[in-house]
């Protein structure tokens, strides 16, 4: 290290921007044995917190209770008392699928008026290989009026939350870290043992740390599309796709991947970060890209297939009325980032159908606010036409065949995109 350059923090007050899915388990963690700041710029989530709920449900009432050292605050000035910064915030894309740096940015300003020398910012938002040092850094330097590498550090440690998992927490999914020099690497990496009793995972550089999350989730991706494009041939066959994947996953090696909407925070959008920056550099990512028209084309195959059953039954199809079982983009989870399940409703609507969605574990506010959907607390039975279980949420599974049944006509269709319904019981299934 320059002997001009900064020492890095010895004892860590850390600032986690973000308290969403990612940033609440963190802060939690951390709070639990460093002084910790959560950080949103929500005052109703901050509010929320205080008073020990976490209406996303990924972290209980008993452990917000436990994290002693953890406070909470909405005002940017709380800020100033840290030296370590994680960054959580959302990286979505735009309507033309394009990376969205609005949040990243907005949150990179904001550290950067905090910034003291000698501190470290970590990201832990998804981005391509490159981002952190070519999006983030300049903006914190430009409002810091500090030199990277100079007077701060920064660091890469991507998320692995998966939303409603209660099996794979923070602190047993291994964490990959980096730094932007090698003593920020080793520091960055040591603040993360502290927590993650999995272990952690330390990259050579950031680019790498980037480029091996967002691989995560393409690899998922395409694995997905593979599956969802076999669905669609085999239906045109007449073969139950379950049953095949079931046949083959006999075989010891092959992998268990089924086909669905491919919605949510990360599978979904993240490619299209890697993709962008790619063509961006001139190369043309054509498999990623297939990849992504596939799962991206789920929606309107789905309804394509309800309107064909519904046709062989003589159901008026402009007239007819459905009930969408789920609204969220995984089961027994309240998340609604990015659903696809929009995307199946809005192809129902084209072919002029009335909708009714239903799902008890989404806020009907959210709902509204985020796609402009009307949710139907308690649907009536015998009113609809065809109904679509969207989501396999445990309430829908305890329901089985027969009840959910009981919400349509006596000639209407039930189509399982979950395939969770047996096949007998069913109309069809992807």
């Amino acid at each position: 290290m320059p002997a001009s350059a900064a020492t890095l923090p010895e004892s860590p007050r850390i600032a986690i921007l973000g308290l969403g899915y990612v940033g609440l388990p963190l802060a939690v963690e951390f709070g639990g044995t460093l002084p910790t700041l959560g950080f949103d710029i929500n005052s109703a989530r901050i509010d929320e917190l205080k008073a020990g709920r976490d209406h996303t449900l990924e972290v209980e009432p008993a452990e917000l209770a436990e994290a002693k050292q953890l406070r909470y605050s909405a005002d940017p000035a709380s800020l100033s008392d840290c030296n370590v910064f994680v960054v959580t915030v959302p990286t979505p894309i735009d309507t033309a699928r394009r990376p969205d740096f609005g949040p990243l940015l907005a949150a990179s300003t904001t550290v950067g008026r905090a910034l003291s020398r000698g501190d470290v910012v970590i990201f832990e938002s998804t981005v391509y290989p490159g981002a952190t040092e070519e999006v983030c850094v300049p903006r914190i330097e430009a409002e810091s009026g500090l030199k990277f590498n100079v007077d701060f550090y920064c660091g890469y440690s991507p998320e692995r939350i998966n939303p409603g998992d209660k099996a794979h927490r923070l602190p047993d999914i291994v964490k990959v870290t980096s730094g932007s020099t090698p003593e920020a690497a080793d520091f960055v990496d040591a603040l993360y043992r502290r927590i993650i009793r999995a272990g952690t995972h330390k990259a050579s550089s950031i680019r790498v740390a980037e480029a091996a999350k967002v691989i995560e989730n393409t690899q998922r991706d395409l694995n997905i599309a593979l599956v969802n494009e076999l669905s669609q041939l085999f239906s045109k066959m007449g073969i139950d796709t379950l049953e095949v994947l079931e046949a083959a996953g006999t075989k010891w090696n092959f992998l268990p991947f089924r086909p669905g909407l491919v919605g949510g925070h990360c599978i979904g959008v993240d490619p299209y970060y890697l993709t962008h920056k790619a063509q961006e550099m001139g190369y043309h990512p054509e498999i990623i890209l297939a990849g992504r028209r596939i799962n991206d084309g789920m929606g309107e195959h789905v309804a394509m297939r309800v309107v064909r059953l519904m046709a062989r039954k003589g159901l008026d199809v402009a007239r007819a009325r459905v009930l969408v079982l789920g609204l969220t983009f995984k089961e027994n989870c309240p998340d609604l980032r990015n659903t696809r399940v929009v995307d199946v409703v809005d192809a129902l609507r084209d072919y002029g159908m009335s909708i009714d969605v239903h799902d008890p574990w989404v806020d009907a506010d959210e709902a509204r606010h985020e796609y402009g959907l009307e949710m139907v607390a308690a649907p009536e039975r015998g009113r609809y036409d065809a109904v679509v279980l969207a989501v396999a949420h445990r309430q829908f599974i305890e329901l089985g065949a027969g009840e959910i049944r009981r919400f349509g006509r006596d000639d209407a269709v039930l189509f399982d995109v979950k395939s969770v319904l047996p096949l007998a019981e069913v109309d069809g299934r992807l």
